[in-house]
């Protein structure tokens, strides 16, 4: 339960510290007092976003810390999961910095506030007067059955599958979407890749065949540079000969003269290599002729690749193996996306198969569990001073599913006996709607086994002898656990075990707010300042006091 409050710049409060007991604890305080401030404290506890205009003028942030008793609510496995240090006494701060920085902590354990928000939801809920709206909607009136009926547990495990179910629904129309527009490209890339495959690039090297085609083109001139070579080294003029026998001419003296010697050695160097050139030649000579028929394929296979080349806008024949590339793993990725999809499928239909099951059992388990919320609501409820109201969950199975399952629920509400009864959101009055919903609500707190429960004017709309049953009822829930109620109401504030008081007041050019834990008199003085204003009467002073005893 809520063991403390510590508040600190925040809105017109620069300092308060405040210590909760068990049972009913009831604030007052006048309109705009600053009531809302302390709930809108409470709130950034429990990890709802952060409002940086509350921050007050005493510093650049604005703190507030709670004390919870955790003992009988056994959350250590929660504080094992998040890798947080468990302690029976457990703090929880916020701390909103005006440079629009927001920070939670468990424990001085940074924290998120998703973390933040799960914890808080085992240890306070807080009911304000937007909740009772919400009884108009059905997802809150299904949520209203399932909690009444103790039936939490499976459906949370039913949505974790039915998330589970519409991933694959989302992920199926992606691989679809994507499918399209693959197969729109397919026969085109098939095309393309026909087109590639014919090339035979692995086994075709275009580079060769573009010299091949060179040398082809001009077979005629090299053979007649071939035989030029060999004529004149080795024909009628004889260069070789004439050289050999220079050579001879000076192996005469060549030992006479060390110049005369390196010209030999040098000469004798050209006359090999001459003769080596002439017989290259002569050699090379019979590897070349001409033949139109292998100029002609030889045109065609690089036409057919420079067509390609250019088509697909790429430099050589390595960019077309990898364009190829990409093309067959393009029509592999088709095939192994409708392999995706077929297997999708399957695991859709038998996961929808087996929640269809699964919301047909659900929907049987609040069927029967609905007649006993309503005796037992009903009993609450003309405890409320509504004897003659009937109030009936009517309950409906859905061709469609949703998260929830495939109920339908209607909350159909008579007022008075011979009148038939409709759904709530069109006839109960505020005043109506605010008992039904306290009703409800000690039901749903009866059952979730809440630490502390804080309700915030759940008496608007009604007065006298009902404000005094609603007092009565809430001191009997704060028997079973921990309750706050802001209220406005005598006959409310009159039967709290403890009293808070909100007051507001001028320091220097600053309107600041304070909350007073009153005594025993105060109390009865502050019932009576409700009854009668500010001009307390004695009159006023003796009604408080019995409406106290």
């Amino acid at each position: 339960m809520l063991k403390s409050l510590r508040i600190q710049n925040f809105a017109l409060i620069d300092h308060v510290e405040l210590s909760f007991n068990s049972g009913y604890t009831v604030i007052t305080g006048e309109t705009g007092s600053g009531k809302s401030i302390l709930l809108g404290a409470l709130n950034l506890i429990l990890g709802e976003r952060a409002d940086f205009s509350v921050i007050g003028p005493i510093s650049d942030k604005a703190v507030v810390e709670a004390d919870f008793e955790l003992g009988l609510y056994h959350l250590e496995e929660y504080f094992t999961e998040n890798d947080l240090d468990y302690s029976s006494q457990t703090f929880i701060r916020r701390e909103i910095n005006i440079n629009g920085k927001s920070r939670a902590f468990i424990n001085d354990t940074p924290v998120s506030l998703t973390i933040l928000k799960e914890l808080t939801s085992h240890l306070v809920n807080i009911h304000s007067q937007y909740n009772t709206l919400e009884l108009k909607s059905k997802e809150y009136q299904l949520d209203i059955v399932d909690t009444l009926a103790n039936l939490n547990v499976t459906r949370n495990e039913f949505s974790k599958k039915y998330k589970i179910l519409n991933d694959k629904r989302n992920k199926l129309e992606l691989l679809k979407q994507n499918l399209s527009k693959s197969l729109q490209q397919s026969d085109y890339n098939k095309f393309q890749l026909e087109e590639l495959e014919i090339l035979n690039l692995d086994q075709t090297n275009f580079e060769q065949i573009e010299i091949d085609l060179k040398k082809a083109e001009n077979s005629e001139s090299i053979i007649t540079a071939l035989n030029s070579i060999a004529e004149i080294i080795g024909g009628d003029n004889k260069v070789a000969d004439q050289i050999r026998a220079l050579l001879s001419s000076l192996d005469r003296i060549k030992n006479v003269d060390e110049n005369i010697n390196n010209l030999y050695e040098r000469i004798n160097s050209v006359a090999i290599e001459l003769i080596d050139i002439s017989a290259e030649a002569n050699n090379s000579i019979d590897s070349f002729e001409v033949n139109p028929g292998k100029i002609e394929a030889l045109t065609e296979s690089m036409n057919r690749f420079l067509h390609v080349l250019k088509k697909h806008n790429l430099q050589n024949q390595e960019d077309l193996v990898h364009f190829r590339n990409n093309l067959e793993t393009d029509l592999l990725d088709s095939e192994e996306t409708q392999n995706q999809i077929n297997k999708l499928e399957i695991e859709w239909d038998l996961l929808n198969n087996e929640l269809n099951k699964e919301a047909i059992t659900l929907h049987n388990e609040r069927e029967k569990a609905v007649q006993s919320i309503s005796t037992e609501l009903q009993k609450s409820l003309e405890e409320l001073k509504l004897p003659q109201t009937k109030l009936e969950f009517k309950l409906s199975l859905k061709d469609e599913m949703n998260q929830f399952g495939k109920t339908d629920v209607n909350i159909l509400f008579s007022a008075n006996v011979g009148i038939e009864a409709i759904p709530i959101e069109k006839a109960a009055s505020g005043g109506e709607l605010s008992r039904v919903m306290l009703a409800l609500q000690k039901m749903i707190s009866e059952r979730k086994l809440l630490p502390t429960v804080l309700f915030d004017e759940i008496d608007t709309g009604v007065s006298g002898d009902v404000a005094q049953k609603i007092g009565l009822l809430l001191q009997k829930m704060g028997n079973h656990f921990q309750l706050i109620a802001i209220s406005h109401l005598p006959q409310v504030a009159a039967k709290a075990q403890h009293h808070m008081k909100v007051e507001k007041s001028i320091l220097g050019d600053r309107t600041i707010s304070k909350v007073r834990i009153l005594t025993k008199n105060e109390q009865v003085e502050e019932i009576a300042r409700l009854m009668s204003g500010e001009q307390i009467t004695d009159a006023a002073i003796e009604t408080a006091k019995a409406l106290m005893n």
